[in-house]
């Protein structure tokens, strides 16, 4: 199986470290799967099968590994020109076709033909025998040679990966996470830069259902197998809701429960030794997600916020929801804790010195020390 990387391939004096993440998590995407010695080679990586390597699982578990570009299921063919016709026509053999091209890439430049005399004498050589004609745009057949240093590899499919960068490469942060559909998608957009994830879900049992708790966990344990481990720590929040309620004008409840999650997430990114917290919010999709009550919510915050879906509209965030398959598992029926104690009318531009004048009189602080405590953690391991 030949390995394509693209973003890493860019990478300066550090893209060896880059590389050996990548080769780490390929090895941990197919711990129990039968196969070979997976080698770094210039640009690329191979993997070698075995007789009994089930190829679809492969390609299965693959196609999950940030940093992967694309792969392909590769022959390899003797240093020739000869060898290269025989082996692109065994190889075009096995497919039904009337029309093809041959796209050559010669990163050795010691071979002595270059990339357009090799598809030339390929091209006619797979024409004289299958009578198929050359077609440049959209032929039913297209052969693949790579010209590496250390081998010629020929392949007809390139199965396409989530490409950036592989997890653990960046830091680590911590996802608000709960049982919709936005910020699962966020989670996997952030993963996909590299950056290992701890998950926090907020619940309000017992004045709602487990429902939302054991979607998250059917989220967390889909999206472990980008990332292999993931700790998932549920926080009960109903208290601090109550407090919170009875205490402060309902207009601003809802942006005073957030910088209450938003501590409470602070705390645990200090104890997993994590550099940002990350959110599925965009701008303007709700009550809470106004610029004005963003900044007003941020604020207790030292750490950098990520929000990679904040440009995207409802529909962009639920096609990419169906792509990565957390879309089912997100409209499972549930409560979550932003539909409790919600006001009908909730601020949406809220002013920061009022926000901070409430929120003084409210003595939070040994609410969110025992609500730590009360936090549970649970491992999901790939």
């Amino acid at each position: 199986m030949l390995i394509h990387y693209h973003e890493i391939g860019l990478k300066g004096k550090n893209r060896g470290r880059f590389e050996r993440r990548l080769m780490t998590n390929i090895t941990r995407a197919l711990k129990d799967v039968p196969c070979g010695k997976l080698e770094r080679l210039s640009g690329r990586m191979m993997l070698a099968l075995t007789s009994e390597s089930p190829i679809d699982v492969i390609r299965e578990r693959l196609s999950t590994v940030f940093g992967i570009a694309n792969f392909s299921e590769a022959v390899v063919a003797k240093r020739n020109i000869e060898a290269i016709r025989e082996t692109t026509w065994a190889l075009a053999q096995k497919a039904d076709f009337e029309s093809f091209k041959i796209v050559t890439k010669r990163g050795d430049k010691t071979f002595p033909l270059n990339s357009d005399q090799i598809n030339r004498d390929v091209g006619k050589h797979i024409q004289t025998l299958s009578g198929a004609r050359v077609l440049m745009d959209n032929p039913d057949l297209i052969c693949f040679i790579e010209i590496a240093p250390q081998r010629i590899f020929i392949y007809a499919e390139k199965i396409p990966a989530p490409g950036g960068l592989p997890v653990g490469s960046n830091e680590r942060a911590v996802s608000l996470l709960s049982s919709g559909i936005d910020s699962p998608v966020a989670s996997y957009k952030i993963m996909k830069r590299g950056v290992k994830l701890t998950y926090v879900h907020f619940h309000s049992q017992p004045y709602t259902n487990r429902n939302s708790q054991r979607n998250t966990e059917d989220l967390v344990r889909l999206l472990t197998r980008h990332q292999y481990v993931s700790d998932l720590y549920l926080v009960p929040f109903v208290e601090i809701q109550r407090h919170i309620m009875t205490r402060a004008p309902a207009s601003y409840r809802v942006i005073l429960y957030r910088r209450a999650m938003l501590r409470i997430a602070e705390a645990i990114a200090q104890k997993v030794d994590a550099h940002a917290l990350v959110t599925g919010e965009n701008v303007g999709q709700v009550a809470s997600q106004t610029l004005s009550n963003m900044r007003a919510i941020e604020e207790v915050t030292p750490l950098p916020i990520l929000r990679p879906l904040s440009g995207d509209n409802k529909e962009e965030i639920i096609n990419e929801a169906r792509r990565i398959g957390t879309y089912q598992i997100s409209i499972e029926p549930y409560e979550d804790c932003c539909s409790v104690f919600v006001p009908k009318h909730p601020e949406t531009r809220a002013n920061l010195e009022k926000v901070r004048e409430i929120e003084s009189a409210l003595d939070l602080a040994p609410l969110i020390i025992q609500t730590l405590e009360q936090t549970k953690r649970k491992t999901f391991k790939f």
